[in-house]
């Protein structure tokens, strides 16, 4: 690949054509930005230049600031590695150029790449152009100006919204807005552009300077306003990210003290006012924070799931999928079946009868009719969406069927009988998957002559919601069809994670010890509804106990039973979920849990399940002399996730994944492991995901914790091999397994 360079074309009619190449989004890299500086200063003072256009080759303006520079940072404790773009290119050559420049922006302009485009005097936007600023995702702010110039053209309260979630926009809105000045094609904008820079030359258009407008911010009271309301949402849906707070500062010193002082000056992150620091500064501080450590590690983690060893490197093309089989329409057969035809995947679902049928049909019609009424989906497009989805009773429609995704109950019997009857019902390049959660594929596919087109395809629930997408694969499934299973997850807006093969997969098989520990604290003595509560504080949304009502009880009891026969040297067999059963609760599902449900108010408390939980603890019998221990917050944290972090490791030595950062992942976007830096008990950390969570708590931390509880409490907090040689030798566990381990890996 060519090297990151920025070329300058000078035409006859006197505009310099200023491009930035860097495929494939013309990322700001430091090379980059260098030439930027360069052509500007060359472009400025040559003669025979009138005017400038600024462009990016491809088809794409830039998609922002080169997030591996972060990486860098983060890696050296080097700051000054970041680059001075705010005040030395976008104000010093860019706004307050002696000759105009405008921007020519086409298929997405995000980041750095939208902040160089508002420095511009002009805007033209080619048709469907993306802008957004999503800096705040990775744990920064805008720090080229764009909280300074954003509020100016568009208005203060589409500002906040667009920088505070992440939001983009199209070009035709950015020019229903005022950001964008006109949206022509793809063929005339580069010609638009510069007739409109000789306009501006000629002073037939205005000359304007972004930074220097205030018609759309409003009055001082009115901003401070939005301001206080702003500062009030962000700390209910982001209350442990501190760049929400400082990207409002920021924006508040533009506007009470003028946009250039603005870019200049802010307050220091998380209020300090003695400190006087720039734009740029703030940005830095703020890229040196756990926050931003642990983001940028699950943005480059998320794109290190596309590469699959022997799979996305050995030159196999996908196949295209256009017609999928759903079996069960139960909640998640819907939801799968939901997500497909969403993205104009053609859907047939099958069901054992009328009834079954139709209930499945009507709760698709709810998934889509909810996107609606949140806005997230236009009428036109759920219309579409729903003429995509036929409903039968038999496998008449498969014989055309691309793949086939089974999301029947989990009983291996029915399975089998399943994928024995859709060997003979499918065409044979078809994918037989089964979304099963725990089972073992070779188990699912054993009566069929089809194994290398068995695979898993675990969704989470609410399948047309939650993002992950966990490919299972058994020692027979082809590398095609693991190629094209991943290619589906990502038409359908999924992040697909592949994971080798065993009870629970990579995810739930982690996880398993996470609802087991908390249900032995209970038995230990702990208050149920404490627990929840210290969970919710870490930053999980819910605790294990909510969850647990959430999932229902006769799931929770299945898959508990399958835990315990694969792993019984380290399972806790509770009796709580058979009491629950047995005095006819099942959590959310029947209304009846350890919490009430009531419609329009949040899950409370249910005190008459207390007697329950009594006789749990007596038929238990574990806690020290009869009576309960006594924990403090940080401790019921530890108790319950430290042991998600000892099968974590086993998932790692066994080769479930093919690479720490993939469990990170899937934590993150499968059980909403926080990713970003979380305050517990008056300490900060940060996240990223279970691996880099546990690398920052510190692995001998987590080892000598998890061997005085096995002492006390038994051998589930059993330290695994693999933690205590990473402990007792300082490797971090996310370090690569070695040559032996890799050897025997399931991948």
């Amino acid at each position: 690949m060519a090297a990151p360079r920025v070329t300058m074309e000078v035409g006859n009619d006197g505009v310099a054509i200023i491009t930035l190449i860097n495929p494939p989004v013309n990322a700001l890299a430091i090379p980059i930005v260098a030439g930027l500086k360069d052509k500007f200063e060359e472009a400025t003072s040559r003669d025979d230049v009138k005017a400038i256009v600024l462009t990016g080759n491809g088809g794409r303006f830039s998609g922002g600031f080169d997030i591996n520079v972060f990486q860098k940072v983060h890696g050296a404790g080097d700051v000054s590695l970041m680059p001075d773009v705010s005040v030395e290119l976008v104000v010093n050559l860019i706004e307050d150029c002696k000759k105009p420049i405008v921007a020519a922006v086409e298929g997405l302009a995000l980041g750095g790449g939208l902040e160089l485009a508002m420095g511009c005097h002009a805007r033209i936007a080619a048709p469907k152009t993306q802008l957004g600023l999503p800096e705040l995702t990775l744990g920064v702010i805008p720090g080229f100006g764009g909280t300074q110039r954003l509020p100016r053209l568009v208005g203060l309260s589409k500002a906040i919204e667009m920088m505070l979630l992440s939001k983009s926009i199209t070009s035709e809105e950015g020019w229903k807005l005022g950001l964008i000045d006109a949206v022509v094609t793809s063929e005339e904008l580069l010609k638009v552009s510069r007739l409109w820079a000789l306009d501006i030359a000629a002073r037939r258009k205005p000359w304007i300077r972004s930074l220097h407008r205030t018609d759309k911010l409003g009055s001082l009271s009115e901003a401070r306003e939005v301001l206080k309301l702003a500062r009030l949402q962000a700390k209910k849906t982001a209350p442990n990210m501190p760049q929400h707070q400082a990207c409002l500062d920021v924006i508040e010193e533009g506007i009470v003290h003028g946009g250039y002082s603005g870019v200049l000056k802010c307050l220091l992150l998380l209020r300090a006012p003695e400190f006087d620091l720039y734009e740029a500064k703030v940005f830095k501080e703020l890229v040196m924070l756990d926050t931003s450590r642990g983001l940028v590690h699950v943005f480059f983690a998320q794109r290190a799931t596309s590469k699959v060893p022997n799979v996305t490197d050995i030159g196999l093309k996908p196949r295209g999928v256009r017609k999928v089989a759903v079996i069960g329409g139960g909640l998640m057969g819907s939801g799968i079946a939901t997500a497909h035809i969403l993205n104009n995947i053609y859907v047939v679902l099958k069901e054992v009868n009328s009834e079954y049928l139709l209930k499945g049909i009507k709760t698709i019609e709810a998934n889509v009719r909810g996107l609606v009424t949140r806005g997230k989906l236009t009428q036109d497009k759920a219309n579409n969406a729903l003429k995509m989805l036929k409903g039968v009773l038999d496998y008449s429609e498969f014989k055309d069927v691309d793949m086939v995704i089974e999301a029947v109950i989990e009983s291996v019997p029915l399975k089998q009988k399943i994928f024995s009857e859709l060997e003979k019902a499918c065409p044979p390049h078809c994918i037989l998957a089964t979304n099963t959660s725990t089972i073992d594929l070779n188990i699912v596919g054993e009566k069929t002559s089809s194994q290398d087109r068995i695979i898993g395809a675990h969704f989470f629930s609410p399948a047309h919601v939650m993002p992950l997408l966990e490919i299972v694969r058994t020692e027979r499934t082809s590398a095609q069809v693991i190629l094209d299973l991943m290619t589906v997850g990502k038409i359908i807006k999924k992040v697909p994670v592949v994971v080798g093969n065993c009870t629970g997969f990579a995810v739930n098989r982690a996880f398993f010890p996470y609802s087991q520990s908390a249900r032995l604290l209970v038995s230990l003595g702990v208050d149920v509804f404490r627990i929840d509560s210290a969970i919710r504080s870490f930053g999980l949304p819910i605790g294990p106990f909510q969850l647990l009502d959430l999932a229902g009880y006769g799931v929770a009891a299945a898959t508990s039973k399958e835990f315990d026969k694969a792993f019984p040297d380290r399972s806790f067999q509770s009796p709580l979920v058979d009491l629950l059963l047995k005095s006819g609760r099942n959590g959310k599902a029947n209304g009846k849990g350890l919490y009430t449900y009531e419609k329009g108010s949040k899950p409370k408390p249910d005190p008459s399940v207390l007697p329950i939980i009594e006789e749990c603890r007596r038929l238990s019998n574990i806690m020290p002399g009869g009576k309960p221990i006594s924990v403090t917050e940080k401790e019921i944290v530890e108790m319950i996730l430290f042991p998600v972090v000892n099968e974590s490791c086993r998932v790692l030595e066994e080769g479930i994944v093919v690479r720490a950062s993939d469990l990170d992942v899937a934590s993150v976007l499968g059980m909403s492991f926080p990713s970003y830096r979380i305050v517990t008990f008056s300490k900060l950390v940060w996240s990223g995901g279970i691996v880099f969570w546990a690398d920052a708590v510190g692995a001998n931390y987590v080892y000598t914790s998890l061997k005085k509880w096995s002492q006390l409490y038994g051998n589930f907090f059993k330290p695994s091999r693999f933690l205590e040689e990473r402990a007792t030798k300082g490797i971090p566990l996310s370090a690569p397994v070695s040559s032996s381990s890799t050897s025997r890996a399931r991948l």
